[in-house]
């Protein structure tokens, strides 16, 4: 099972997560439609998903790519 970190949340109810294959370090975004949709899981590529980056779920991806990055105080 993956390990996953809940990305967005949309109004809505679809979800998306960072999601980690734990035995190879494999990242990928986990999308989770809300229960009307179907609900059901699919895995979608990190490229794939950064394409089009303009939707508020990739905005919160390159916030948390962003706080990986320590930025001096005199930056």
């Amino acid at each position: 099972m993956p390990e996953r970190r809940e990305l967005y949340r949309s109004a809505n109810g679809d979800s998306w997560f960072l999601g980690r294959e734990p035995t190879s370090g494999h990242a990928f975004i986990i999308h989770q439609p809300n229960a009307p949709s179907g609900g059901r899981l699919s895995h979608i590529e990190l490229g794939e998903f950064l394409r089009d980056a303009k939707g508020p779920e990739q905005q919160a991806l390159l916030r948390l790519i962003g706080t990986l990055v320590a930025v001096p105080p005199f930056a």
